[in-house]
């Protein structure tokens, strides 16, 4: 059994039907076991957008589990304390963010809706893959960082160069 420390991360997003999903995904595979990831949205659907779950079996994801849900589920006492909440839309950004117990390290990743994409469904499934791949890349980034022994300046000013990384 390690002791290394297991962080909780929170992906919020307004629908949490597709991107902020798809980061929980993400996150808790590249994460393996060090970092608990979950998703909520100041506005939920109600439901996962089936294109997000088409996408996640596609690359053999667990889909069990993954409902719409709001932020507020995660600002109650009996929440999990995180270590980290990801913004990953525009008006999550904007938004006026509920206390997170903790003071937990913050940033914005913002990624296009891909349920906002007008068009063929080939072109709507295209701007779900992209949003994964972008979001993949941003996790990829951030599981490699040495989060237990970087100080915690320099830990906010990478997460944010995460956020602005080119996909």
């Amino acid at each position: 059994m390690s002791s290394e420390k297991t962080y909780n991360v929170l992906f919020l997003c307004t629908g949490n039907s597709a991107r902020s999903i798809l980061g929980e995904a993400i996150m808790n595979r590249l994460g393996a076991g060090r970092i608990n990831a979950r998703s909520a949205g100041s506005h939920p659907k109600g439901e996962v957008h089936p294109f997000t779950i088409d996408l996640l079996k596609q690359f053999n994801y667990k889909t069990e589990g993954f409902r719409s849900k709001s932020w507020d589920e995660f600002a109650r006492d009996d929440a999990p304390h995180f270590d980290f909440v990801f913004t990953v839309c525009d008006d999550a950004a904007a938004e006026t963010c509920p206390v997170w117990p903790g003071q937990p390290m913050t940033a914005h990743w913002g990624i296009p809706d891909p349920a906002k994409v007008e068009g063929t469904e080939a072109e709507k499934r295209a701007a779900f893959a992209d949003a994964y791949g972008r979001l993949y890349n941003r996790i990829a980034i951030f599981v490699s960082l040495p989060l237990a022994s970087i100080d915690r300046l320099s830990l906010k000013n990478r997460l944010d160069k995460i956020g602005q990384t080119k996909d």
